[in-house]
């Protein structure tokens, strides 16, 4: 029974709400400009990069050498 008036008012609220008088929209008036595009390009190459070397191995010798490990880095036992 509950569900059935739950389902009775969603469909009167819902036709109420449509039913509503929408021609009450203001008509804004608008205005058109030109645009103008002026794009320049710099295609200058600089030939003095230097490029960064991304290593994918793990054996490779920059890698080795920047994760060093001492002798005092291992656990002792007491």
């Amino acid at each position: 029974m509950k569900t059935i008036l739950t389902i009775i008012a969603v469909t009167f609220f819902g036709t109420m709400a449509s039913a509503q008088d929408i021609s009450k929209e203001t008509k804004v008036a608008t205005t058109t400009m030109g645009v103008e595009l002026k794009v320049e390009m710099n295609n200058t190459i600089r030939k003095d990069r230097k490029t960064a070397r991304l290593y994918k191995f793990k054996n490779s010798r920059i890698k080795k050498e920047l994760s060093f490990k001492t002798k005092r880095n291992n656990a002792k036992l007491a």
